[in-house]
């Protein structure tokens, strides 16, 4: 966890730190409406695949706004 503050903080002192959380949340997005097609377009019988992918895709929206939160308290 230190090592994630650490780059955050070396981000948010470069000035980078909007296009990150950006590129990040896009990221996430994309990977909730993959789960989400992945879960209700096809005949999976395993749902553990788009249930991961939406669960990666929710912490990937989060994610970012939490960690610049804490380095801006560390």
């Amino acid at each position: 966890m230190d090592d994630a503050l650490e780059v955050v903080d070396v981000l948010a002192d470069s000035g980078l730190e909007g296009a990150i959380t950006w590129l990040l949340r896009l990221v996430g997005l994309v990977a909730v409406l993959a789960g989400l097609g992945l879960w209700l377009l096809t005949d999976m019988g395993l749902l553990l695949v788009p249930a991961a992918l939406m669960l990666l895709g929710l912490v990937l929206l989060v994610a970012p706004s939490v960690l610049l939160d804490l380095a801006e308290l560390a």
